[in-house]
């Protein structure tokens, strides 16, 4: 009679048959990944913190020392003041028929130039040049003089509200007016202020910088 054959425990019905032993070590790696990860994560929490703490420490350090005065931030450096170019000095009024002026029109208004002289003519001032220019100067009116002509400019801008001086290297005393597109008409003959005063530049008071500070004066122009 032929012996029955042993069955293995291990399998059953084909499939293998987890043992205890083998759960055990299964447990026992998962349990592990969990400590080590677990660790990980512990260690990372520490470095955090001891940075924290280092921080905050360091910080009070640095606050304490500011406080005592062993410690001093620098202040930013205060903003250089605009240098002002428009004289200082106080000009009487020169009567008008001492002053000699050139009248520019720097615009596209035809015949402004022309116009605007003989305003001047009328109020008995020495009208030189008048011509038609491309100063590249934005305002009412840039008045022009040198050092010598700076009282004779100082009675033109009393007849030119709003303009704007500009002094060049010119020696004697005559004086130039350009005028520009934002020019809309002499003072008023009987409201003109003849009291002293100082050259006006309001370019300086501007918010917004004018790259064309500086008219263009030609040397010599044709009379229009």
């Amino acid at each position: 009679m032929a012996r029955k054959r042993e069955q293995d425990a291990s399998v059953l019905h084909g499939h293998h048959v987890v043992t205890g032993q083998e759960l055990r070590a299964t447990f026992e790696a998962a349990r592990d990944a969990d400590d080590t990860a677990r660790v990980r994560r512990r260690a990372l929490h520490g470095i955090v913190l001891v940075l924290l703490i280092g921080l905050i420490v360091a910080g009070i350090i640095t606050a304490l020392a500011v406080i005592n005065g062993q410690l001093k931030i620098p202040a930013a450096a205060p903003a250089e003041e605009a240098v002002s170019t428009c004289p200082a000095a106080t000009f009487d009024y020169t009567p008008n028929d001492q002053v000699n002026l050139n009248v520019y029109n720097s615009t596209s208004r035809p015949g402004l130039a022309r116009s605007v002289a003989d305003e001047f003519l009328a109020r008995k001032f020495v009208v030189g040049a008048v011509s038609n220019i491309d100063a590249g100067y934005r305002g009412v009116a840039a008045v022009i003089s040198g050092a010598a002509g700076q009282s004779a400019a100082f009675t033109v801008q009393r007849n030119l509200p709003g303009s704007d001086y500009f002094q060049d290297g010119r020696t004697d005393g005559s004086v130039d007016v350009v005028l520009a597109q934002d020019y809309k008409a002499l003072t008023p003959p009987e409201l003109v202020d003849q009291t002293p005063g100082k050259l006006s530049c309001p370019r300086e008071s501007r918010r917004i910088a004018d790259d064309d500070k500086w008219p263009v004066i030609p040397s010599a122009a044709p009379t229009r």
